[in-house]
């Protein structure tokens, strides 16, 4: 099982290292823009567009920063662990899907079946952190029963 986890854990990797690039590249191409701005005869124009331009890049280090908080939340995150409680780490499989509880990378497949990435803090997480196989819960009038935790 502990391969399902590495992989289930390989694919949230990837899925920030990819996102990190997204955004550094980004960064790279406003700061090139504005790099290449030049001064034209309607100063308010420049400096206006050049704003823009440091605001677009203000908020693609943002994004970089949250990126790098979820690093740190799916480093704190050991994909040989098992148990039978439901925890950050642990693979759920239910009646209406089957959860990665590490954070939020949407829907990923491993060994022919998808799973949903999903963070702790999420409203379906926090209902079964602390649970064993057999809770039942309901979100959005939909009934959750946890088949088995890995």
């Amino acid at each position: 099982m502990s391969a399902l986890k590495e992989q289930l854990y390989q694919q949230c990797c990837d899925y920030l290292s990819k996102k990190e690039a997204e955004i550094k590249k980004l960064i790279a191409e406003t700061r090139e823009s504005s790099a290449n701005e030049t001064k034209s005869s309607a100063g308010d124009k420049y400096e206006t567009t050049r704003e823009v331009l440091q605001q677009e890049i203000d908020l693609n280090l943002s994004r970089l920063n949250e990126l790098n908080k979820l690093k740190t939340v799916l480093g704190s995150i050991l994909p040989t662990q098992t148990g039978s409680t439901i925890s950050p780490g642990s693979v759920v499989y239910t009646n209406n899907g089957n959860f990665y509880i590490s954070i939020s990378a949407g829907k990923i497949k491993a060994d022919g079946t998808s799973f949903y990435a999903i963070s702790s803090a999420s409203p379906i997480a926090s209902k079964m952190l602390g649970q064993k196989a057999g809770y039942s819960f309901d979100i959005n009038n939909k009934r959750f029963e946890v088949k088995a935790v890995t």
